[in-house]
């Protein structure tokens, strides 16, 4: 199971991906996360950081817990991705792409990525792609709040 959703930024690659790569600043893009916060003394994005992000699920829904992500691939201006860990063992993978546009500025791309496994196979049809759809929605908002701070500096 996986989508993904572009949005266009007047701002240069390094900017966007300087805004998004600040996971203590995730509340305030995300419609889900509350706050994120660096773990083991990591205090920046780089291979192997460690952060945890608490989360309500579907923004108003009474559940909030903590996910521990790990960052898999950090090149400043053009990629920032996690996998959400359970022990060591990754379970989603959520991926930022930053690509400058032909006519200026930067196409940046959210996605996440269940893989396809039994769960996700039996689960998406039973409930799963309402998910997928709630995700879709949520990443373009995400995209559409780091546009504003970004076009807004």
């Amino acid at each position: 199971m996986r989508a993904a959703v572009t949005v266009h930024m007047e701002c240069p690659p390094e900017k966007a991906w300087e805004l998004v790569s600040d996971i203590t600043r995730m509340g305030e893009y995300s419609p889900e996360v509350v706050e994120a916060e660096w773990l083991g003394g990591a205090t920046g994005p780089a291979v192997g950081a460690r952060y945890r992000g608490h989360v309500r699920r579907n923004e108003n829904w009474p559940l909030l817990y903590w996910t521990t992500c790990e960052i898999t691939e950090c090149v400043p201006g053009e990629v920032f991705e996690f996998a959400v860990v359970m022990g060591n063992r990754p379970v989603n993978t959520w991926r930022y792409e930053f690509r400058a546009a032909p006519g200026g500025g930067t196409d940046v791309t959210e996605s996440f990525d269940l893989g396809d496994n039994l769960f996700t196979k039996l689960w998406r049809p039973l409930g799963g792609v309402l998910r997928e759809r709630r995700n879709e929605r949520d990443m373009r908002t995400t995209l559409e709040r780091v546009k504003a701070v970004a076009e807004r500096s």
